[in-house]
This record gives C-alpha cells, structure tokens and sequence, in this order.
C-alpha cells in the first residue's frame, strides 16, 4: 500500500539539491535504508541527538541545518532543511527551506542530503540569488558549455525513467510458461 508523502521546498532551493532528490526517484529503491547522518559528519557538519530522539545537524559555515523532530515527545518526526544568513541583531534570516514528513523513503532524504552535503560550487550570475553578496564571480562554464551539460544530464535521466519503466513492467509481466515442443523425427 502506498502511503501518502509531503514533502515542500521554498522558491530559492537550489535546484541542484532539488535534482539529488528526483534523480534518486528515478532509480531502483536499495534494499537496505541508506544512512543519512554519517553524510554530512563525513562532510564536516555538526551532529546532535537529544533524549527525545531529535536529530540535527549543521554545517561548519553556520548557514545550512538539516533537523529531525517531533514537536511533542512521541509525535511523528518531520525533516527540515534550511539555510539561515544572521541578521545582525541576533535572529537569522532564512534564504530557503525544504520540509518532508517522515513518511518520506529514508533513500530519497538520503538522496537530498548527500545533494545538501556536497562542497561543489554551483554557476549563478550575481542578481540570480536573494543574497547576492554571497555569490562570488568565477569563470565557469558558459552558455553553449551549460547546455550541452543540461542536455546531457536530461538524456541520462530520460534513459535511466525508460529502463526503470521496462523493470518494472517485466516484472509485472508473469513469464510464459509455453510446454516445449518436441522435435520432431522424419
């Protein structure tokens, strides 16, 4: 039985982190739950576990969180990622966000974290960003460069969905089971 998921995002997740998570829709679920925590340890982030069985952590640079909770002891968890800038007079401003309830598969929050984990810089343009102070202008790929990546990536995804889709229609399909015909003599 399939049980209903929730899962939000704010208007300025990067779409990068967003594309871990829907890749990870594409391909076959593992048959055992991914770990999600030792990701980000692994990429240098703080981890905390309270006595009521919430998790989180955040990264070094103090912008990115990823928590498990529950708002009452006994309660369903749900997942919140975000990432904060400090305001100045003690709050934080928050740049974007993304919630799941913990009904969503432990591979795809993996999925997402290892994308929230990863260290590369991603390509945008000054005013691309609602904080574009924290955008530094490099050379990078450029326009005929990005769409022949984009193009390549969307190929990958679009056989990788064809595939998924013929499994999961083999399997649906019992084989034949035709008597063997016997040879025959002359």
């Amino acid at each position: 039985m399939n049980e209903a998921r929730y899962a939000t995002f704010g208007g300025n997740t990067p779409v990068e982190i967003l594309a871990g998570l829907t890749d990870a829709l594409l391909k076959p679920v593992p048959e055992t739950a991914p770990e999600i925590w030792p990701t980000l340890a692994w990429a240098g982030w703080a981890y905390e576990r309270d006595e009521h069985g919430n998790e989180s952590a955040r990264h070094p640079d103090a912008i990115l969180s990823l928590r498990r909770r529950a708002v009452e002891p006994g309660e369903d968890f749900f997942w919140t990622a975000e990432a904060t800038l400090p305001t100045g007079l003690g709050g934080r401003e928050r740049i974007w966000h993304a919630y799941f309830d913990d009904r969503m598969p432990p591979h795809l929050i993996a999925a997402f974290t290892r994308a929230l984990a990863l260290d590369e810089p991603v390509q945008r343009r000054h005013y691309d960003v609602p904080h574009s102070h924290l955008v530094t202008q490099e050379r990078g790929p450029r326009g005929e460069q990005l769409a022949h990546a984009h193009e390549a990536r969307l190929k990958t995804v679009r056989a990788t969905a064809r595939k998924t889709r013929r499994t999961a229609l083999a399997a649906q399909t019992a084989p034949s089971t035709t008597a063997a015909v016997p040879a025959r003599s002359r």
